[in-house]
């Protein structure tokens, strides 16, 4: 498992393709680094092959925090990114851990208690959603904070972010429940200033809370 991931953790910017359908997404992503984000979770459900992998290169020459790429550990790989995020429907992160270098991240998304032991091969939980979202259709039902902290109760010592309709009022709290952090989508790239929006974020998750 690779260590000390819960610092890079505390937001992390998870993309949508319509969402990032700006003549810029590279520079939509560096504002929003530019606000606070500490790593961003690729993830593009339109696009061809050829351009999310162009995309994921773009963003890895530009950014110097963990760039990781969502469902596609191919691309993940090409495109010389830090790790993968994986969904239920992806390839299982055991079988991912065999074929991915030293240091590589996985992470997992883990919404549902039968969907914990698949998650025990990764290095940090995505649980949620928090809320109920219209980011991601197949997301599943919300889990409120009870249910999110059912899940998190499982994690052993690895970091885990919730996500799902995550506002920056729930920032504190994710942080005292013992999250590494918040993930957020809509709440920072729908916003007319991603830099305005992302430090709303940021300027939560300095709360100090057990570190995961």
């Amino acid at each position: 498992m690779v260590e000390n991931l819960a610092p890079s953790l505390r937001l992390l910017l998870v993309t949508d393709d319509r969402l990032l359908a700006r003549p810029d997404p590279v520079g939509t992503c560096l504002a929003a680094v530019a606000g606070g984000v500490t790593a961003i979770q690729l993830r593009l459900k339109q696009a061809t092959d050829r351009e999310y992998l162009d995309l994921a290169r773009q963003l890895r020459r530009a950014v110097t925090i963990p760039l990781y790429i969502n469902d596609r550990l191919d691309i993940a790989l090409a495109a010389g990114a830090d790790g993968v995020h994986l969904g239920v429907d992806d390839i299982p992160p055991l079988a991912a851990r065999r074929i991915v270098p030293p240091g590589f991240v996985i992470g997992a998304s883990v919404g549902a208690d039968e969907e914990v032991e698949r998650g025990l091969s990764a290095d940090y939980w995505g649980v949620g959603p928090l809320r109920a979202t219209t980011t991601k259709a197949d997301a599943g039902g919300a889990l409120g904070w009870a249910g999110a902290r059912a899940l998190l109760a499982r994690a052993g010592s690895r970091p885990c972010v919730v996500i799902g309709g995550v506002q920056p009022d729930d920032v504190d709290a994710a942080r005292t429940e013992g999250f590494a952090g918040v993930a957020v989508a809509s709440g920072i790239l729908g916003a007319g200033d991603v830099v305005a929006a992302a430090r709303r974020y940021a300027e939560g998750s300095t709360v100090d809370s057990r570190q995961r």
